[in-house]
């Protein structure tokens, strides 16, 4: 075998023994391990700051609040874990004398799964990486992560392992618990997720590249889920009042959003829905302001620019689209500024290819003669991340219909707001219908996110002595349950 081949059944073999123990941690514990990983990144300080913005272009601002998110979202699912009713711990008592049949006792609780393959994300080298939302829920749940760094930022990857390292040292966790492979290729994640040990990945990027993992985790003898976050075109749809009444504070804001960290989010507004009503003419007029007065930025990597060129390019080649405004570029420095191109309703349609994602500062303004052109175009979207409403409150609620439509294609619908800025919280849906997502019924943001990585099963007629403490009558961790149909929870 390869020295590649040799350190990936290595980790995973050593993820599957430490599974073994880390399983049955208590939810207590596990909640000041990953508060101690929080505090470990803090102690590497500047050290952190300086190497992340070395490696991906990224601002001191930008970076710092990313390293904030990584930290809270870990505090946030040790918040969880110390609660305790994440298991979803659900009561139903038997009853031996019921006619005709006795009532089995049965008691279900999540699980973990076991070793989770997790894929860091080049545009967020902290946030989704190897200590980020995936990591951290993966953790959360009781199972080993084995991280596939990204080539983007090996040395922050490097850094924040050592940190999770730190960690398991001072509670004396397996070392299998985690462990970070860097590669620059992909046979690395082909091996990973080929792997028997693996049993569950996480992916953020592209659809080609987690559509790949997807195709690869499905053709094992032993099938995995595979949980990817594959991005979308986020539309923004303007209805005729707000377009008339609001048309410059609407055009400042999406550009804003557009050219937001370079337009390297999956979140980037990059389609623009709207009508040829009144304020559309000045509506396109301040959006090419908008973009000529734009700063440009650097992408994280040459990589990810030159894709970008390739891509917006693409879009401008097809003559049924004009540009707005002159794209903002130096190409002598690697900036890129906004770009917006427009484009009719029925061309639209007829064009799949302007349906892709273009990652990077650009957005295609979508014109329809009709609000029934305009149901028209949502209706051959395909599945979104989010999908955004600018209307006014009294025209909003006569287009329920139109909501409906929306509700079938995003997992987030915003109402006069921009889908940039996803709050890390317990209601945050981050994931939606195909291709914006693999499986549309889990977020890959928020604590619920940790349910991508467990499983429920069920005890019957178990003795209360082997059963966990969370299904046992005198419910010892004070957490709430489902006992007989009724939420509970003792007092202590």
């Amino acid at each position: 075998m390869t020295e590649l081949t040799d350190q990936i059944s290595q980790a995973m073999e050593q993820a599957a023994r430490a599974f073994e123990s880390y399983k049955n941690v208590p939810g207590k514990l596990r909640a000041a391990f990953l508060r101690q990983i929080g505090d470990e990144i803090n102690l590497l300080g500047d050290e952190l700051i300086h190497t992340v913005m070395n490696e991906t272009n990224l601002p001191e601002g930008r970076v710092r609040g990313e390293k904030n998110r990584t930290t809270g979202q870990l505090n946030k699912f040790a918040d969880l874990l110390e609660d305790g009713s994440w298991v979803e711990a659900t009561i139903d008592t038997g009853d031996p004398v019921r006619s005709p049949i006795p009532k089995p006792d049965l008691r279900k609780l999540l699980i973990p799964v076991g070793p989770v393959v997790v894929f860091g994300a080049g545009n967020f080298p902290l946030a989704f990486s190897a200590t980020g939302g995936d990591t951290a829920s993966a953790l959360a749940g009781g199972n080993p992560v084995v991280v596939k760094g990204h080539p983007a930022h090996p040395k922050t990857s490097q850094l924040v392992a050592k940190a999770i390292k730190k960690a398991l040292q001072k509670f004396a966790l397996p070392e299998g618990v985690f462990e970070l492979i860097q590669d620059s290729g992909h046979k690395s994640g082909q091996l990973l997720v080929q792997h028997p040990q693996t049993k569950a990945v996480g992916f953020t990027g592209s659809q080609q590249g987690g559509m790949a993992l997807v195709k690869l985790a499905s053709q094992r003898p032993e099938p995995i889920p595979v949980f990817a976050e594959m991005g979308s075109v986020n539309p923004v749809v303007i209805l005729p009042e707000a377009l008339k009444d609001n048309h410059t504070a609407i055009a400042e804001k999406l550009v804003a959003s557009v050219n937001l960290g370079a337009g390297q989010f999956c979140t980037n507004p990059g389609l623009i829905i709207t009508t040829k009503r009144k304020g559309f003419e000045s509506f396109i007029e301040e959006i090419g302001k908008q973009v000529k007065a734009a700063p440009g930025a650097r992408m994280f990597s040459d990589q990810v620019f030159q894709n970008y060129q390739l891509n917006s390019e693409k879009v401008f080649s097809f003559s049924e689209v004009s540009s707005v405004e002159a794209r903002t570029e130096t190409p002598a420095t690697g900036e890129v500024g906004p770009a917006v191109g427009l484009v009719k309703a029925a061309d639209f349609i007829a064009q799949p290819n302007l349906h892709e994602e273009v990652f990077g500062p650009f957005s295609l303004v979508v014109a329809c003669d009709t609000d029934e052109q305009l149901a028209e175009v949502v209706q051959a979207l395909k599945g979104q991340l989010t999908i955004t409403i600018q209307a006014t409150p009294d025209e909003l609620a006569n287009r329920k219909e139109l909501i409906s439509a929306l509700l079938g294609k995003c997992g987030r619908l915003l109402f006069n707001g921009v889908p940039t800025g996803v709050e890390v919280c317990a209601a945050m849906q981050h994931g939606g219908p195909f291709p914006a997502s693999s499986d549309s019924r889990f977020t890959s943001v928020g604590v619920s996110a940790i349910k991508r990585f467990v499983r429920p099963v069920s005890y019957q007629d178990f003795p209360q002595d082997l059963l966990p403490e969370e299904l046992k009558d005198e419910n010892p961790l004070n957490i709430w349950r489902l006992v007989n149909n009724e939420w509970t929870k003792e007092q202590i």
